[in-house]
């Protein structure tokens, strides 16, 4: 089981570490459509949108990385109080009550979303119309990414209890 979490582990780092790069052309797009529209008077129609999914995509595929590094918002208070093998077990009764239901779930109807989006061919609904399909599968591969990572902290939680 071990392994399974480090695999986890090393597909959310390296997932994580792809996704940052999205940041540079998300950059480049910004600063051509601040030139364009400030220096010729002449906006494009598909900076904005296009600036959008590409964060949609950069910020989905960072949930499992982010989840590895405990950097989503938590409430501790409880959690500060106990010592480890009583913080290990609370981490462990939250995780299977809350988390891995949530993010299942989230993870499943994501995937159907997605297979929707895809069945129909989905475009936007501006001027530029991009397909939509892709940036869907990104938003439902990011919420299957942090339910994997749940798991791999489910497991090596349960190997700290086992293991003390």
């Amino acid at each position: 089981m071990l392994a399974l979490a480090s695999g986890i582990n090393v597909l959310n780092r390296t997932t994580g570490r792809l996704a940052s790069y999205i940041a540079l052309p998300l950059i480049i797009v910004v600063v051509y459509e601040v030139f364009m529209r400030y220096v010729f008077n002449a906006p494009t129609v598909w900076a904005f949108e296009a600036t959008t999914l590409m964060y949609g995509c950069h910020f989905a595929l960072g949930f499992g990385y982010t989840h590895q590094h405990n950097g989503h918002v938590a409430i501790d208070v409880f959690e500060a109080k106990l010592s480890e093998r009583p913080r290990t077990i609370l981490r462990i009764g939250v995780n299977l009550l809350f988390f891995v239901s949530t993010m299942g779930l989230m993870s499943f109807y994501g995937a159907r979303y997605a297979l929707a989006s895809w069945q129909n061919w989905e475009l936007a609904s501006t001027s530029w119309a991009p397909p939509l399909y892709p940036f869907k599968t990104v938003l439902a591969i990011g919420f299957l990414l942090m339910f994997l990572q749940g798991i791999a902290k489910l497991i090596e939680d349960f190997k700290s209890l086992g293991g003390k």
